[in-house]
């Protein structure tokens, strides 16, 4: 009680005097200085090789740390003099625990009830499809952080702030996703104020969930309220690997009464359709199977030796990840080559915040 106390009047005097009539200070849209603002903010997760040529935001301060949960999961809360928060997400660390959470990459549906342990049941709606689904791990980090999150923005609140970015990279970027469609969520059904206005910048974010839980998410931030950005030779935002079966497409498709047209068909054409079904679609089905097998049920075994008490959800028969919202494409030329060539033994050297800085600079 009484660290949250000096937590809420730290937050109080670092948002400043409260004036009557608060004009919201997000605008929709891409604005390449709030992205490079965020970036700066972000960079001070790390030490100085981590932030190396980066230099300090000006305009968001850190006001709040979160401890460590779930998977190696944290998060920042930051402040600006015009009561703008921000939510920013930590992406992956060194800790195998962190990378843990990328490779627990088997589907749950994006609707239902995840059991961190016998305390802490998150129930969740990041979309309506019931085909919707979503990345398992990133959304055990989500559980794990989800009530600090909302501790903190009531505070915010109670302080007068009504905008609110999300922003996180790599991992981070991942989480940002799933934690957007679940704000969104808790302020469509009343349990957050109405008039909170929230934005998201996703920075080298992965693929989050299926193809029904990106539409909901585009439509849910339309009109510049959501963004991937993205260089174009960073690997990170091509994973997880996509795997898309004929159970994949909607009820009413070309391949839903297959079987029984082929079965009508005169022999030997029958045969030879048949055939030629089963070997088009028998090795992605299988497929699919031993990604769920390896990355969801065999990975939740080790989820547990860190979450004892973690109950393995089921898994959505799926794991056909797409690329997910409004992207701002980066542009690498020869100068950035000079500076960031391609080589095979460094593998992150397009994905660090480096590269995504000095490309950012180049916007127009």
């Amino acid at each position: 009680m009484i660290r949250n106390a000096i937590q809420l009047a730290g937050i109080l005097l670092l948002m400043g005097p409260i004036h009557p009539g608060h004009c919201q200070a997000l605008q929709p849209g891409f604005d390449k200085l709030e992205y490079v603002e965020l970036l700066k903010a972000y960079s001070r997760w790390g030490d100085s090789a981590f932030y190396r040529g980066i230099p300090e935001s000006k305009k968001y301060r850190p006001a709040y740390r979160s401890p460590v949960t779930g998977l190696e999961n944290r998060w920042e809360l930051y402040t600006t003099d015009d009561q703008v928060a921000v939510i920013s997400i930590r992406g992956t660390t060194a800790d195998p625990v962190s990378w843990l959470g990328n490779f627990y990459a088997a589907m749950v549906p994006a609707k239902g009830t995840l059991r961190l342990s016998d305390q802490a049941t998150f129930e969740y709606q990041l979309a309506e499809n019931p085909k919707a689904a979503v990345h398992t791990g990133w959304l055990v980090a989500l559980a794990s952080m989800s009530a600090d999150i909302r501790n903190k923005m009531d505070s915010c609140y109670r302080a007068g702030v009504r905008d609110y970015l999300v922003f996180g990279h790599s991992q981070g970027g991942g989480i940002a996703y799933l934690l957007t469609s679940h704000l969104r969520h808790l302020k469509a059904i009343g349990q957050l104020p109405g008039d909170i206005r929230l934005k998201t910048y996703c920075s080298a974010g992965p693929k989050p969930g299926n193809l029904y839980y990106a539409y909901e998410y585009e439509k849910g931030t339309e009109g510049g309220w959501a963004f991937n950005v993205v260089n174009p030779v960073d690997w990170v935002p091509e994973v997880p690997v996509s795997i898309q079966t004929e159970k994949d497409f909607n009820p009413i498709n070309p391949f839903v009464n297959a079987r029984q047209a082929i079965s009508q068909q005169k022999f030997p054409t029958r045969i030879a359709l048949k055939h030629l079904y089963n070997q088009l679609t028998k090795h992605t089905n299988r497929a699919q199977r031993r990604y769920e097998k390896y990355l969801g049920r065999m990975t939740s075994q080790y989820v547990k030796k860190q979450l004892p008490d973690f109950r393995a959800p089921d898994y959505y028969p799926s794991n056909h990840y797409v690329r997910t919202g409004n992207f701002i494409i980066l542009a690498p030329d020869s100068a950035y080559y000079q500076v960031y060539p391609n080589d095979e033994k460094r593998i992150f050297i397009h994905h660090m915040l480096q590269p995504y800085f000095y490309l950012a600079q180049q916007l127009k």
